[in-house]
């Protein structure tokens, strides 16, 4: 075990939490989330796979749904981070809204990430809770970025959008499209970067056709 502290000692006040044991807590909880869903993993089990004390996990993350919302908002986050979502002078309104589709493509089509939208589909009506968590963790998180980009571009003239919110969510509906569905029930296999870049192109033509202005 990394950590020996006792579980019924309480960490020292104010000591500062090792960044290694959170990364090593989360990778621990994706891992098993996955394998046996939320209500199959403990935090016992969590804290046995990433060689560290039950105290520890606890002190990271102060119960299960924090920490299974912080898994996802975490794997949600290494491949779509937030960052992207800025209005950098530097770049036109195309180039970002190509460059967060792209990202958003490879988001949705990496292994894990299918594997963990088939789990959620297959427990939502077993564990609402947990679809709620999910939800709120990785889509609502992306789409709430992308409506406050569509805001700015109002506000800065790059876009027109009447309900930003709405639009937000066209455009990430427009990316995924029937395709998605097809890989999530197994029909087809997920978008390589090939195919991903010209979908994306597409896709940000129509966005821009709706609530683009003259000036990109």
């Amino acid at each position: 075990m990394i950590d020996s502290v006792s579980p019924d000692q309480p960490n020292p006040r104010g000591r500062p939490k090792d960044p290694a044991k959170r990364t090593a807590i989360l990778k621990a909880a994706t891992a098993l989330f996955l394998k046996h869903g939320f209500t199959g993993t403990s935090m016992d089990a969590v804290a046995k796979q990433a060689g560290v004390s039950k105290l520890t996990v606890y002190s990271h993350f102060s119960d299960k749904e924090t920490l299974f919302s912080s898994a996802i908002e975490t794997t949600c986050h290494n491949l779509l981070p937030m960052p992207i979502f800025a209005l950098e002078p530097h770049l036109s309104i195309r180039a970002t809204l190509t460059k967060i589709g792209l990202a958003f493509l490879q988001l949705i089509h990496t292994p894990k990430v299918v594997e963990l939208q088939r789990l959620m589909t297959s427990q939502a009506t077993q564990d609402p809770a947990m679809s709620q968590l999910f939800f709120e963790a990785g889509p609502q998180r992306t789409v709430t970025a992308m409506e406050n980009l569509v805001r700015k571009g109002n506000n800065i003239g790059l876009l027109q959008a009447d309900n930003p919110k709405q639009a937000a969510e066209n455009f990430f509906s427009l990316l995924q499209g029937c395709e998605h569905m097809r890989v999530m029930i197994g029909c087809n296999a997920p978008m390589t970067a090939s195919e991903a870049k010209p979908h994306a192109e597409q896709v940000v033509d129509m966005f821009l056709r709706a609530y683009g202005k003259e000036k990109e």
